[in-house]
């Protein structure tokens, strides 16, 4: 791309002498190769996969620019460039592998974007203590490839795995596809090494669990990079499953087997997939293997003896619910197709606007906050599709994802149109507006409704720990007195 970049939502960038002032520093801090200007890095440093900024790239725009991109290779150099940048009251981005979808990583105030992506290391895999020790900016898929090398698992599998960084699980507190059996990543990691903005280090402790006041490092997950950089992690692992047992059944609507899950769930049982689908998307997805339907999947690991009684277990609730035993099918296919996402990308080439929305609900809450958020967008014009399936399960709730298709003159207008219908469905229902996307800058305007106070709380905090609020800014509701 040749020429200035048009930026659509630029706020406004550093003075060039401060920039320059800060890149001479910062080779000597990384080194020449470590730093970059060029427009090209600074264009590939700019957005992640937020809906809107593939709008706005597609006529030739991107969000906002940083202004120069540094590759740190461990965290003593973090370190010292966050103690560079809050001198020169910089503003710093950090940036995994840009896989979120909210505009996380935008750099609203241009100035620097810190890329984790040098920071790849795998430290130490414990087998006694069944924990790994790993540098943040390591990719999913290494991680979990190299953990199944030594025998183990790390339980963690996001649908972007091959384009995420384990950093970037902990700063938008994520959950994988087998949370129900290993649990979220606040409940996978054990301790974080992180870097303030005055360049202090400092690390948890690798321990069960501790009684000793609040867990400072545990502050850091799902911080968004507003409070500073996590360098390093340890994270619980598992020995890779010794056997598996998969199953799907067949409903006519989708309140049975959601109480059909609340029960099973209830009793014990800890599968590792149960997914859920509505009827359209159970067309979408399963037209070929199933009839017309809710599907419900089910996919337990582990010890045999444990799978049977699961299996025994989850059986007997499902049947018990009027579920339709329909075999293994379904969850072969979806294991298959799981990390596919080419059917967006040609409904995006037909000229719609597509997104997903995932929230958090209680068994109390679980349909009534689907058919809420399923009516509002449907009522803007222009919808076509507002589908939906529950994607991860707890003994307390589970997660709703929405998928939303429609086509309007103003894409832009539309793609607002439907976040405040979907966040007015979830809120009024009392469902927590975020399962494990996190907020970046597209859910940032409704953080003040879902925390209430807690909003200022977070906001001293910030304010106590970034004094300069030169880490992400614009993010996580904070610094809206820039907006």
């Amino acid at each position: 791309m040749k020429g200035p970049i048009k930026t659509i939502i630029q706020e406004d960038k550093v003075a060039p002498e401060i920039v320059s002032r800060f890149v001479s520093q910062a080779e000597q801090i990384v080194g020449t190769d470590s730093v970059s200007v060029n427009q090209a890095d600074l264009l590939a440093n700019s957005y992640d996969y937020w809906p809107i900024s593939s709008i706005w790239m597609l006529e030739g725009a991107t969000s906002a620019l940083p202004q120069v991109v540094v590759w740190p290779q461990n965290t003593g150099q973090v370190s010292r460039l966050l103690a560079l940048a809050s001198k020169l009251k910089v503003p710093v981005t950090p940036y995994g592998e840009g896989s979120g979808v909210l505009g996380g990583t935008v750099p609203l105030h241009g100035g620097i974007i810190l890329d984790m992506k040098k920071m790849n290391r795998i430290i130490n895999i414990d087998d006694q203590n069944l924990l790994v020790t790993v540098e943040s900016g390591l990719n999913g898929v290494t991680y979990e490839e190299e953990l199944n090398k030594a025998g183990f698992t790390g339980g963690h599998i996001p649908q972007s795995i091959q384009c995420s960084t384990v950093g970037g699980w902990l700063a938008c507190r994520a959950a994988g596809q087998l949370s129900t059996r290993y649990g979220k990543i606040e409940d996978i990691v054990v301790s974080l090494e992180a870097v303030l903005p005055d360049g202090t280090i400092f690390r948890g402790k690798n321990v069960p669990r501790s009684s000793t006041g609040p867990r400072v490092d545990h502050l850091f997950l799902g911080s968004e990079g507003s409070l500073g950089v996590i360098t390093e992690a340890t994270l619980r692992i598992w020995p890779c499953p010794e056997s598996r047992y998969m199953a799907s059944y067949l409903f006519d609507d989708l309140e049975k087997p959601l109480e059909a899950i609340r029960l099973f769930m209830r009793a014990g049982c800890r599968p590792a997939v149960v997914r859920l689908y509505d009827a359209r998307e159970t067309d979408n997805h399963f037209s070929a293997l199933t009839k017309k339907g809710c599907v419900l999947i089910i996919l337990s690991e582990g010890d045999p003896l444990l799978i049977e009684a699961e299996k025994e277990v989850i059986g007997k609730h499902v049947l018990n619910q009027g579920g339709k035993d329909s075999g293994a099918d379904q969850v072969k296919h979806w294991l298959d197709k799981r990390f596919d996402i080419s059917a967006a990308s040609k409904i995006l080439q037909r000229g719609a606007v597509l997104d997903t929305i995932e929230v958090t609900t209680n068994w109390h809450n679980a349909y009534s906050t689907y058919k809420a958020m399923q009516e509002e967008i449907m009522s803007v014009e222009g919808t076509f599709q507002a589908s939906g399936h529950y994607s991860h399960v707890y003994p307390e709730g589970a997660a709703l994802y929405l998928t939303v298709v429609g086509f309007a003159p103003d894409k832009k207008e539309y793609y607002h149109a439907i976040w405040q219908a979907a966040m007015k469905g979830c809120l009024a229902e009392g469902a927590s507006i975020a399962h494990h996307h996190g907020i970046g800058l597209q859910r940032a305007p409704w953080m003040e409704a879902e925390h209430g106070a807690g909003i200022e709380v977070l906001d001293k905090i910030k304010k106590s720990l970034d004094p300069h609020g030169i880490m992400n800014p614009g993010k996580l509701g904070f610094n809206k007195e820039k907006k």
